[in-house]
């Protein structure tokens, strides 16, 4: 009798917990607004004014999501990446238009891409612990080159950016979670369309109320 006693008792205990563990994870509600800070790392393909001079490199990425109701949400993005130039690359001075070698000083070394812009998503499972979606983003591109003498040189006029992707949030504890993305982007500078990818992974926290 004794012993049925302890099993029922770690059996409760044990419900009680697995209980407990689950309302660790809070799935954001409409109305939240949640931030989020990811790294990523991307590239453009060979053509365009940025992908026919610049390869690829790392990124940093801020977002704003506010979530919406019918599992929508609308987002600001502020991002920067840099990307090195291309060993194949040829540059010529800009007052003299002779050719540059790779490694002159006043050849680039490297270009930023700086995009702000809207997201639109359309969201799956909004609550379970795993948020899938799918996004649409549309802003400004802002181009800034650094020569290999570590000057900034604006030679790169402004654009614009369509993108899309997919993402998932994966919350792990309240309304914290991993933030997952993959995302195409077309940037439009200088008469020319860039094409280009980006994976990135962060961190994203709703505010609760």
């Amino acid at each position: 009798m004794h012993l049925r006693s302890l099993a029922i008792t770690a059996m409760l205990l044990t419900l009680s917990s697995g209980a407990g563990a689950k309302t660790l994870i809070i799935p954001p509600r409409p109305g939240q607004v949640g931030l989020s800070i990811q790294g990523g790392y991307g590239g453009f393909m060979t053509q365009g004014a940025i992908g026919g001079d610049y390869g690829s490199g790392p990124g940093l990425a801020v977002r704003v999501r506010y979530r919406m109701r019918y599992e929508r949400a609308l987002g600001l993005s502020f991002e920067g990446q840099r990307f090195d130039a291309r060993s194949s690359a040829k540059f010529t001075d800009p007052q003299t238009g002779l050719p540059l070698a790779n490694n002159d000083p006043f050849a680039p070394a490297r270009a930023t891409l700086v995009t702000s812009g809207v997201d639109f998503y359309k969201m799956f499972g909004t609550r379970t612990s795993t948020t899938r979606m799918l996004s649409a983003s549309a802003g400004l591109a802002q181009v800034r080159v650094t020569l290999n003498d570590g000057e900034t040189d604006y030679r790169i006029p402004d654009g614009v950016y369509l993108g899309a992707g997919a993402a998932l949030e994966r919350f792990f504890w309240r309304s914290w979670a991993l933030d997952m993305s993959a995302r195409y982007q077309a940037a439009f500078v200088d008469g020319t369309t860039n094409h280009g990818f980006q994976a990135a992974v962060g961190l994203i926290v709703y505010a609760s109320y």
